[in-house]
């Protein structure tokens, strides 16, 4: 073990810190891209493996494939930080590239087809949110334990943008790979992991930071059971039961929430009672970390739901009205989702800079209500807008969130004294990632409830315009919105699947091609779509209001073992 003497910070010089910046930043951006990848690329990759997406008996695997990843970090951050704390951050941390790298290589090598093929996916996707975990819940640890205080927005805003700036990079690379070649989906992870598990064993160390005690293994038990099972019964909510459009009312879904409410407060009894918890509830007393992790909490899922918005708004709507054939909207919808991306790269390292300098309440809050501004516009926009408008509205977006991110993570680091960093660390991103899952659920929620008021009535008379039978129509229409919500999503056009082959081909050829056209779908999602727009939208604006007065109530305290740790270095 090195001594305090010897510690990296002081013996290997100023280099260091920045050696370990790049590292932590080329983990958190391979973590972070993983986690969005498949949000474009799902299509291609279901039928790389011969599943149809919107078959009903299909959706589990869909939803599973692109949550059980975030579930999988969700859960296991908060465990893994305290951990850190424990074994060594750094050792944790390399651990976490280890099988990262690992579970990227066995996915690049997916074998076979049909429900073998999709049960291997989403169970390696969840072996490799081990290694996102253990790489979230250390990384912004082990930058604190090297940056002093008046650098340390800077590393962290730059840190943090990498994680979460790397879910929308992750849509653009997700869109290109799979144009090409589904596989290379999955292969991108593997020289990323290789590169970065190679550099982290020969380049980081450890700092002596340790605490001593046993693991808590009923917390963690409770914790992650309970917030899996509460996290599942999100997933299954918002799929179809019996003849309602979600099944929030089903006995399993309650039976899951039920249980997991249960877990989570077992969990809450036992952390108060055991000597050395997993999650030590003396940090909320600390207004910097409680109020921080409430607003990191929900920004994150206000951009959880603007990300699957814009993706349905895009590839189902306004992509296909201007031209675009759906094989090609998943594409082109993350390039047109770049200036989003944009202005978070630019918010979130000018935050950090000048937060080091002025303090970061300003830029927090100010983040937050720029954001929420952005999102009252952008639900005001017609389904066809203007895209030099819409592409301003989405830089101010990105532009508000990035100006939030690297104050809330420095409010929350620098809150908490130096031997609990793991743990703030592994909360900070159980927020954000648990935020993520949430979002799925909330916002698909409502905006199946928008559909369901709207869509059967057009679509039926849409269908019936273009010479469907009666009969076929009334069918089709009463198909659970979910499956038009996944279809656009996903860039599909759900026509040529919902309407029965033989009724469609009997009808003349100008109906066929207006059903099949790119246009048809588009055009009857288009008022039903802004109706759950505002349902959503609204959510969202008062989402990041919220953050705003956390952040704002959060303060900006620093915890006095960090002013002396710092002024040792």
């Amino acid at each position: 073990m090195t001594s305090p003497a010897m510690s990296p910070t002081l013996s290997q010089g100023d280099s260091y810190k920045w050696v370990v910046l790049s590292n932590t930043t080329l983990g958190m951006l391979a973590a972070a891209i993983n986690s969005s990848i498949l949000l474009i690329s799902l299509p291609a990759v279901f039928r790389g493996i011969g599943l149809k997406a919107l078959d009903p008996g299909n959706i589990n695997y869909l939803l599973w494939a692109i949550i059980g990843y975030m579930i999988s970090v969700a859960v296991l951050v908060v465990a893994f930080g305290r951990l850190g704390d424990q074994f060594g951050r750094v050792r944790m941390y390399n651990l976490g590239f280890s099988i990262f790298t690992i579970a990227s290589l066995a996915l690049s090598l997916l074998p076979g087809h049909g429900d073998f093929a999709a049960v291997y996916l989403i169970a390696v996707r969840i072996f490799q949110g081990v290694g996102g975990a253990l790489i979230m819940a250390n990384s912004t640890a082990i930058l604190t334990d090297v940056f002093p205080p008046h650098q340390r927005g800077l590393a962290l805003g730059i840190n943090v943008v990498a994680a979460i700036g790397g879910q929308f990079v992750g849509l653009l690379i997700g869109g290109l790979l799979a144009d090409s070649n589904w596989r290379l989906v999955f292969w991108i992870n593997v020289p990323f992991g290789l590169v970065g598990t190679i550099w982290a064993y020969w380049k980081l160390r450890e700092i002596p930071n340790r605490v001593s005690h046993k693991i808590d293994w009923a917390g963690n038990i409770s914790f992650g059971l309970g917030l899996i099972l509460v996290l599942s019964a999100i997933t299954y909510g918002i799929q179809p039961y019996g003849d309602d459009v979600m099944a929030w009312t089903s006995p399993k879904v309650l039976a899951l929430f039920a249980l997991g409410i249960l877990c989570l407060i077992v969990f809450t009894v036992v952390e108060k009672r055991i000597a050395k918890p997993m999650l030590d509830f003396h940090l909320f007393e600390i207004p910097g970390f409680a109020y921080g992790n409430i607003a990191n909490l929900a920004s994150a899922i206000a951009r959880g739901g603007l990300q699957f918005m814009l993706i349905i708004w895009l590839q189902g709507i306004w992509l296909p009205l201007h031209g675009y054939t759906f094989e090609e909207t998943p594409l082109w919808s993350a390039v047109a989702m770049l200036p989003l991306t944009v202005g978070f790269l630019l918010g979130g390292p000018i935050a950090g800079y000048f937060s080091d300098r002025i303090g970061g309440i300003a830029f927090s809050v100010g983040g937050m209500v720029l954001g929420a501004a952005s999102f009252i516009a952008l639900m005001l926009l017609p389904s066809d807008f203007s895209y030099i408008t819409f592409s301003l509205l989405l830089f101010g977006n990105g532009l508000g969130s990035g100006l939030f991110v690297a104050p809330n993570a420095t409010q929350i680091m620098n809150s908490v004294p130096k031997k609990e960093r793991g743990q703030a660390s592994g909360m900070r991103a159980t927020t954000t990632n648990a935020g993520q899952v949430l979002s799925i659920g909330l916002f698909f929620s409502l905006m199946l409830l928008g559909l369901a008021q709207m869509l059967p009535q057009s679509m039926e008379a849409g269908l019936l315009a273009e010479r469907v039978p009666a009969s076929i129509a009334h069918q089709v229409a009463m198909t659970p919105p979910v499956a038009s919500l996944f279809a656009a999503f996903l860039g599909y056009n759900p026509m040529g699947e919902l309407i029965p082959a033989d009724i469609l081909h009997s009808l003349p050829a100008d109906s066929v091609a207006a059903l099949t056209g790119s246009a048809f779908f588009p055009s009857l999602m288009a008022a039903p779509f802004q109706h759950g727009l505002l349902y959503a939208f609204t959510f969202s604006a008062l989402l990041y209001l919220v953050a705003a007065y956390c952040s704002w109530r959060g303060g900006s305290e620093v915890a006095p073992e960090i002013e002396v740790t710092a002024a040792a270095e």
